[in-house]
């Protein structure tokens, strides 16, 4: 005989820290008093979700009750969310999972694997409480982004599905290379430093195939320098042509999608001429470069809230001189860019550099994405979405609420249309149709 379990408002958060799946039914019913399913797409009011196990298997009009479905002897919940705003669970497509806003550089630096590893469990889970139910990593040491996945996956700990780079390629004393301006004896016998940088087309496509060998599933360059890293060589370009295109046709190869790092103009041209699939940052794109990225189909990833944690960074002292002395380039020409990465046409996905501030705060990217752009609150829902999806080619999943893709839905108790901020507080999470947040 079925049972039936009607859920109005609880409090989950011990109880899953227990056990990640302490939340999940056979059949799970929600009633949503307003659903927004495809972001793009008009909101609908008073509609069920029907979910199987960890799939959506239909969408329907008005409140359906347990006999809507065949249910046989296996079990049905009934969620009330006939008081929120419901949407499919947000995408992050920049995330660093295993690293710390507040950590000074001379202590992170040189933290082990395992103990990164610990620190992207914590925040894993914050991530996923704040409606984030996929993310890419882009950018850990040796083994824990995918540690953290595979953890995950397995239903070992709470956190967002990830979509894990690993270690990103860098040129020697590039963005990626964590020995910049620091003596050897920093290392002692570590194996795991210089793993992912490369010099030359024929090292950069081995370096390609060995994190696809490791279970990379996307590629991150640093095509230019970067602004938190201990190199003092500009933000410019610093792959040659000849190396960007041997790592994109590498990763093609492969099945793997490359997502380039770029500060400077011009290293941006080049990833785009190379075929990068997409930019992160973007930060001084010009209009001939957003002309660029919208022929060739590149994805643009604004990470504005990335700046927000190197304000945060500066005040707390966190940053060496080298940093500093980029931070205040940096400073005076970004919002001059804003019209170019937001041009009409270029193609935005949703990112934010969490790690460079607090993990958990990855909503205020939509404030910031509007602010700038003047974008409407359904497109910025979009980038976070239906845009994601496609960026990191998971779009046959996720990004939408829609049947036979996974039940991966948030609610919020405000209209984020009317004021896109509501989705920094969500009040109810699943992912998966397991509950992960119901307050």
């Amino acid at each position: 005989m079925q049972k039936m379990q009607i859920i109005k408002t609880m409090s989950l958060a011990l109880a899953l820290l227990i056990s990640p799946n302490i939340a999940h039914a056979d059949w799970t019913i929600i009633h949503a008093g307003k659903l927004l399913a495809t972001p793009g797409k008009a909101p609908v009011t008073n509609a069920s979700i029907i979910i199987h196990n960890d799939k959506i298997t239909e969408v329907k009009s008005g409140f359906v009750g347990e006999d809507s479905v065949d249910a046989g002897e296996e079990n049905v919940t009934i969620i009330d969310l006939s008081d929120k705003f419901v949407l499919p669970g947000l995408i992050d497509s920049h995330v660093h999972l295993t690293s710390e806003s507040n950590t000074p550089f001379n202590e992170g630096i040189l933290e082990s694997t395992e103990y990164q590893t610990v620190i992207g469990v914590k925040n894993a889970a914050i991530t996923l409480q704040a409606g984030f139910t996929t993310v890419a990593d882009l950018g850990s040491s040796t083994y824990s982004a995918y540690a953290l996945r595979d953890a995950i996956n397995e239903g070992l700990i709470q956190g967002p599905r990830i979509l894990a780079a690993g270690a990103s390629i860098s040129v020697t004393g590039g963005h990626a290379d964590p020995t910049n301006n620091l003596p050897d004896k920093w290392w002692g016998d570590r194996t795991d430093i210089n793993i992912s940088q490369c010099n030359g087309a024929d090292d950069c496509r081995y370096r390609v195939r060995n994190l696809a060998k490791r279970g990379s599933d996307i590629i991150k360059i640093t095509a230019t320098g970067g602004v938190l890293s201990q190199q003092g060589r500009g933000l410019d370009q610093h792959f040659t042509q000849e190396e960007m295109i041997a790592i994109v046709e590498t990763a093609h190869l492969l099945g793997l999608k490359v997502t380039a790092h770029a500060h400077g103009t011009e290293g941006i041209k080049a990833a785009i001429r190379a075929g990068i699939d997409s930019i992160e940052h973007s930060t001084i794109i010009d209009a001939e470069g957003a002309r660029m990225a919208r022929r060739a189909g590149t994805y643009l990833i604004p990470t504005l809230t990335a700046y927000y944690g190197v304000e945060i960074g500066v005040e707390n002292g966190l940053f060496t001189p080298p940093v500093l002395a980029k931070i205040e380039a940096i400073s005076k020409v970004r919002y001059e860019a804003f019209p170019n990465v937001f041009a009409r046409g270029n193609k935005i996905a949703f990112g934010t550099d969490a790690g460079v501030f607090e993990h958990g705060l990855n909503a205020l990217e939509f404030g910031r994405m509007v602010e700038a752009s003047g974008m409407s609150a359904m497109t910025a829902i979009e980038t976070a979405t239906v845009n994601a999806a496609d960026h990191l080619g998971v779009s046959d999943t996720v990004g939408t609420i829609t049947a036979g893709k996974y039940a991966d839905i948030i609610a919020v108790n405000g209209d984020p249309l009317a004021d896109v901020t509501a989705l920094e507080h969500v009040s109810f999470v699943m992912k998966g149709g397991e509950i992960a947040k119901s307050e």
